[in-house]
């Protein structure tokens, strides 16, 4: 899998890329990560990407022309499934959207910058615009470290215990259940005696009754989204 993503702010995305399972998955191969700037793509000598919004108002705003320079140029070196800008208006990112995506071979991901791309950018060349939130950051290098994060340790590989992925909170619209470990008395805060019991089948009835009720307490409306999809 390769994901390329194109960015204002290249440096902000060392850390988040670099480190943990993401660092573990490109160290196996598993998946090739490119951190693009768009800078790089300016025809001005200070290399300027944004510009005055017409129609006036606060803020600046993504040109459209080294934009497009740097997706046609990455468009002619290969065919992607989706090419993703990162938005606060877009569809909310979710853990079916990192299934859906952890299975394709090349995405690329614009980060969202200033108060945006020009628009005809979003109505010509991106595929699907992503949210992390309602609410603001100052760019969309996070959220484009996000959606790789959540997209990576999905990948076959590039988590030891490839069960640990598969019980994570939302994969099946429903939050994970408590978890505890040793000791099993501390200040005398026990764990639950059915966790102690070896008895696997009664083990996990009790996690998904758990699941089920953290998730009415605390996301009821994960089940609502659950009858809605079917």
């Amino acid at each position: 899998m390769r994901i390329d993503i194109l960015t204002v702010l290249p440096e902000l995305l060392d850390s988040p890329l670099n480190y943990s399972i993401v660092k573990r998955a490109k160290d196996k191969k598993l998946v090739e990560i490119n951190v693009i700037n768009l800078r790089d793509f300016t025809s001005d000598k200070y290399k300027s990407v944004d510009d005055y919004a017409f129609g006036g108002g606060a803020g600046m705003v993504m040109m459209i022309e080294p934009v497009f320079r740097a997706l046609e140029k990455l468009k002619r070196e290969r065919k992607y499934d989706e090419i993703i800008y990162t938005s606060p208006d877009g569809e909310k990112f979710s853990q079916r959207m990192a299934n859906q995506l952890s299975i394709k071979n090349n995405i690329l991901i614009l980060a969202g910058h200033y108060k945006g791309v020009d628009q005809r950018i979003r109505d010509h060349l991106i595929t699907r615009e992503i949210s992390v939130g309602d609410y603001v950051l100052s760019g969309g290098e996070l959220p484009a470290a996000i959606i790789t994060d959540a997209i990576v340790r999905l990948i076959p590989g590039a988590i030891s215990d490839e069960q640990s992925a598969l019980s994570d909170s939302f994969q099946d619209d429903i939050l994970a259940p408590p978890v505890y470990t040793r000791p099993a008395d501390f200040n005398g805060w026990k764990v639950p005696d059915i966790l102690l019991s070896g008895h696997a089948a009664n083990i996990e009835k009790w996690r998904h009754e758990k699941a089920e009720e953290r998730t009415r307490r605390l996301r009821p409306g994960l089940f609502k989204d659950e009858v809605e999809n079917g």
